[in-house]
């Protein structure tokens, strides 16, 4: 757990510091606001649960729809074939940089879940992936095209499945 935090740290780019550095001077801010206003108890409370509201949601929130902005991207699904001799499916796909920024890493991840005739079922195997394999693709300029070829084994589900690919890009 130890690795993943200082993982994730370490791949901070100078948007997040500020980001976050926003969020904290905001905080900050509306604390020293509803200290000015402790008169009017009301309104001293709700912007004392609002400051706490955007020191936590606004991490969180600020950094996912940032990245979304950032390093935007597409994944397209060119064709799956499921192997007859190995138990194994090979999915072909791109990637495309439709971002401002060049990509210096992308993890490509293919989803493989369960399909069931019952609605409530499906909506809850779209949650809990059964199989997931990734692949990572280094320097990809911005506007470029990538094609990639992901093998997902062993693979022996006999049944119906849904295949869905994402890509995580910095």
């Amino acid at each position: 757990m130890k690795e993943k935090i200082t993982a994730f740290i370490n791949g901070f780019i100078i948007y997040d510091y500020i980001l976050f550095g926003a969020v904290l001077t905001l905080f900050l801010l509306f604390i020293i606001l509803s200290i000015v206003l402790r008169k009017r108890l009301g309104l001293s409370i709700f912007i004392l649960l609002l400051s706490f509201v955007i020191l936590f949601a606004g991490p969180t929130i600020g950094y996912k729809e940032m990245h979304k902005y950032l390093f935007k991207n597409s994944v397209t699904i060119i064709s799956q074939k499921r192997l007859l001799f190995t138990p194994a499916i090979v999915v072909k796909g791109s990637l495309k940089n439709e971002s401002k920024f060049n990509f210096k890493r992308c993890v490509i991840t293919a989803h493989v879940h369960k399909v069931s005739k019952n609605v409530l079922k499906n909506y809850i195997y779209k949650f809990k992936n059964f199989k997931n394999m990734s692949i990572v693709e280094d320097n990809i300029a911005k506007g470029d095209v990538r094609l990639f070829k992901i093998i997902v084994e062993p693979f022996t589900y006999k049944r119906d499945y849904n295949l869905s690919i994402k890509a995580s890009c910095k």
